[in-house]
């Protein structure tokens, strides 16, 4: 792999993984541009290239996965839960909420609690898929 390639990945990778480990923190794109060493409009585009949505989207889906586990472990409220996973409006976390699940908060909670299987098996059967179906390949 060319080594531009690989310095870019590894930039990109240090901004997503910024954006996993503070998903509740405001972030935004000049605070991560500058985490990955890039300016913002070529940090937008790479980024999208690189993982398949933008860093807005990206951070969104996590916000919702979090809320999601912590609509099903948790008493706290809807609205505890929005701002604590990163929202600052509820109605926009209702909005994203259910763009990204396809139902709202409170009847993504009516599910019951999460059964007891391996944290691995959960996460992947519960990880939304904001990508749709992907486009079959086409070779040239």
């Amino acid at each position: 792999m060319d080594r531009a390639i690989e310095e870019t990945n590894r930039r990109m990778l240090r901004a997503r993984d910024a954006m996993d480990r503070a998903y509740g923190a405001p972030l935004d794109i000049p605070a991560l541009a500058r985490i990955a060493h890039v300016s913002e409009a070529h940090f937008i585009r790479t980024f999208r290239a690189t993982f398949g949505e933008t860093p807005h989207r990206y951070l969104q889906r996590r916000r919702v996965e979090r809320a999601m586990f912590l609509l099903r472990t948790t008493e706290h409220s809807i609205t505890e839960i929005c701002f604590d996973v990163g929202f600052n409006s509820l109605g926009t976390f209702g909005r994203t909420f259910r763009a990204i699940v396809g139902e709202s908060p409170g009847a993504y909670r009516l599910r019951g609690p999460l059964p007891a299987v391996p944290n691995c098996f959960a996460m992947a059967w519960m990880r939304p898929s904001s990508l749709g179906a992907a486009a079959p390949a086409v070779d040239d």
